[in-house]
């Protein structure tokens, strides 16, 4: 195995993150992966607000969490939909409730078979869905300015 495979495969490697600003209040998130979001205003068409983005990604997480779990009781090719909502609290800038519905097509199994899978799915997602523990429990944030002008 080369060098840079073993480095790889012991090191998890960090995406960086950041964003960059384009106009009055529209930013363009970015990756090291090279992923890009468009951010901005609720005013403004194309983009996501970034309260918005929080609840897409909780949404994300959860479907990529019980991905596996449903792909194994539902087949490869199964559908979902994760539907994410909450308004903001505007006077306390906050979001004091998210509220997310899976949709998936149960039809096809008994109601011992939908138990399980409802346990299973919610087990997983309270297991490993990062944004959602993270969302539960609060998380510490700093902030910091750094001058970054020429000298």
């Amino acid at each position: 195995m080369s060098r840079l495979a073993l480095l790889r495969a012991n090191v998890h490697l960090v995406t960086e993150l950041w964003v960059e600003r384009t106009g009055v209040r529209r930013y363009t998130g970015r990756s090291s992966r090279g992923a890009e979001v468009l951010v901005g205003s609720e005013d403004v068409e194309g983009v996501f607000t970034p309260g918005e983005l929080m609840k897409i990604a909780l949404a994300a997480c959860s479907g990529m969490a019980s991905d596996a779990p449903l792909q194994r009781r539902l087949g490869d090719d199964y559908k979902t939909s994760i539907r994410v909502s909450g308004p903001a609290d505007r006077e306390q800038e906050r979001y004091p409730l998210l509220e997310e519905r899976m949709e998936l097509d149960l039809s096809g199994l008994s109601a011992a078979e939908v138990a399980r899978v409802l346990t299973v799915v919610e087990r997983a997602i309270d297991q490993v869905c990062t944004v959602g523990r993270t969302l539960k429990s609060g998380t510490k944030v700093t902030f910091e300015v750094s001058d970054a002008g020429v000298s």
